[in-house]
């Protein structure tokens, strides 16, 4: 007598759709790992504000030159920071193995790039907070409009160089290519951006590439609240942009994502 077999139903694949427990589990994960590295929390919680503590005893002659361009920098740092920090842990996940071992189980790379986004937009979020809160309390920085929209643009920024951190890393086969990607992708922005000079007296094919790098609407977010007391129209294009901007990043960081590097 023979006895029937049950096939065995093969384990769903991941749906292009987020889920929410899925992406809640990978931030927690990250955010585990991280506890554990106290130099890597400290280098994006901390260096933000040291810098700018640096910038304004620089110019502690001329304290008008800090008020003018350290709202601008205020947004620059973090995503500085957080692009090199996100761009080299997302690489060496993937160089360990470990986001191959992730995406054998029913994970999406939606699920994942937003987990990751999530564990480092909540580091971001602290160190925004903190940076803002120096240099305006600490360092006496002049800002003319809401202490708020300007943690607002900051924060931007720096979930902006999280995004830009994860998609980048899918190109890099090391570390050390990972932070080759800062002089193609940050610096041509930091230099074109309007922090400067004024992107309208640029030549204008410079002006014309500055219109579509995400960082010119960075500073010119925080410029708007360094010198109106409401928040205006340019403001609101301005912040919708730099998260634009972000969120399309993040779309291509997982259209972008590998198992592993090569």
């Amino acid at each position: 007598m023979t006895t029937a077999t049950t096939p065995t139903t093969p384990r769903p694949a991941p749906t292009g759709a987020l889920n929410s427990s899925r992406t809640l589990a990978t931030a927690a994960r990250v955010l585990r790992q991280l506890r554990h590295d106290p130099r890597t929390i400290a280098l994006m919680i901390l260096i933000p504000c040291v810098m700018l503590f640096l910038l304004r005893y620089v110019f502690d002659g001329s304290p008008r030159t800090f008020d003018n361009i350290g709202a601008s920098l205020l947004g620059i740092f973090p995503l500085i920071t957080m692009f090199l920090v996100t761009s080299i842990a997302t690489l060496r996940e993937r160089t360990s193995g470990t986001l191959e071992r992730l995406l054998a189980l029913p994970l999406g790379k939606g699920d994942l790039i937003a987990g990751y986004a999530l564990a480092f937009g909540t580091l971001a979020i602290i160190q925004s907070a903190l940076a803002t809160g120096l240099a305006l309390w600490a360092l006496d920085l002049d800002v003319t409009g809401s202490p708020w929209l300007l943690l607002l643009v900051a924060l931007l920024d720096a979930l902006l160089g999280t995004a830009l951190g994860l998609f980048v890393s899918a190109f890099a086969a090391s570390e050390f290519q990972a932070v080759q990607f800062m002089p193609a992708v940050i610096f041509p922005q930091l230099l074109l951006c309007g922090l400067f000079t004024p992107r309208d007296t640029m030549h204008p094919a410079l002006e014309a590439l500055s219109d579509v790098l995400p960082m010119s609407y960075a500073v010119d977010g925080m410029n708007e609240v360094l010198h109106h007391t409401d928040m205006t129209a340019a403001f609101v294009r301005d912040a919708l942009v730099v998260a634009g901007c972000a969120l399309l990043v993040l779309c291509l960081g997982a259209a972008t994502l590998r198992r592993r590097t090569p």
